[in-house]
């Protein structure tokens, strides 16, 4: 199993990363605690090795991208800091997908200037938006990239004909997709394979269920035998499922973040991976 992956082609990446949603609160709205909390727990995912971070505009709004700048900006040598644009928070419950390419330029400067940096080195379309010719979002994101605001263009909840839409239109490449994706949802099972042979990474999100996986009785028999959790069984499945398969699982707690990285050094022999393949045929 190979730990790492190369993003875009050009940057490496540890596959077991940190998604930084969980910081903020009920509904991704507002902080969900102290600033200190937040941005000890971003230390400390750094100093574990974590070097893929993944965060996003609409978390708080501004919120998580405001704690990752404060906790890590000088970023060090090797941190790759994802996030994305395209969708409008008004409040906890309410999201509203703008592609319009005016609004995805404005959202990813502002982007900028809340991380303090001079170029993102994965922006991803949050949503596509249905009334916005996708030609238009894309080309939007091909010209931040042509001057050199963005290093890669990532894709965010898509099926597998939308990426072929995207490769088919050739205005910019498609490094990453993001998608939910776990151990018993594997309704992107046909997406994770064409990501596999271009060599786009696929970032999970929800990796571990948003909690649903710790009842499963199979995992639970395989954590036992690993002196593991049903949580670290099920990142652990995902870094063995696929080479293409990214997870950044979110905290806000530290424990759970030691808890979430200790499970890159589980190894899941053979049998047991086919028998957690077996739990969720895919889709």
């Amino acid at each position: 199993m190979n730990d790492t992956f190369l993003l875009g082609g050009d940057l490496p990446v540890r596959r077991l990363g940190y998604g930084t949603a969980q910081l903020t609160g009920p509904g991704y709205w507002g902080p969900r605690g102290s600033a200190a909390d937040a941005v000890a727990v971003l230390r400390r995912a750094v100093e574990r090795g974590v070097t893929l971070i993944d965060t996003a505009d609409n978390y708080g709004p501004s919120v998580a991208e405001e704690l990752v700048a404060q906790a890590l900006h000088p970023y060090p040598d090797g941190v790759v800091i994802a996030t994305k644009g395209g969708v409008v928070r008004t409040s906890p419950d309410a999201w509203h997908i703008d592609g319009r390419p005016a609004s995805l330029r404005a959202m990813c400067e502002a982007s900028l200037r809340r991380l303090r940096v001079d170029r993102i080195d994965l922006y991803q379309l949050h949503r596509i938006d249905p009334d916005v010719p996708f030609a238009d979002q894309l080309g939007a994101l091909a010209e931040l990239r042509a001057e050199g605001k963005i290093r890669h263009v990532g894709l965010d909840t898509i099926t597998a004909q939308d990426l072929d839409r995207a490769l088919d239109l050739d205005l910019v490449p498609v490094a990453a997709v993001q998608n939910r994706f776990n151990l018993l949802d594997r309704a992107s099972a046909e997406l994770l394979k064409r990501c596999e042979a271009r060599g786009i990474a696929f970032l999970p999100w929800f990796p571990l269920g948003n909690g649903e996986l710790t009842s499963d009785p199979v995992c639970a028999a395989i954590a036992r035998a690993h002196e593991a959790t049903p949580g670290q069984i099920a990142l652990a499945w995902l870094l063995h499922h696929s080479p293409a398969l990214c997870p950044t699982p979110g905290t806000g707690t530290l424990a759970h973040l030691e808890e979430n990285l200790d499970a890159g050094a589980v190894r899941l022999s053979d049998g047991e991976v086919a028998r957690l393949d077996a739990l969720a045929p895919p889709a």
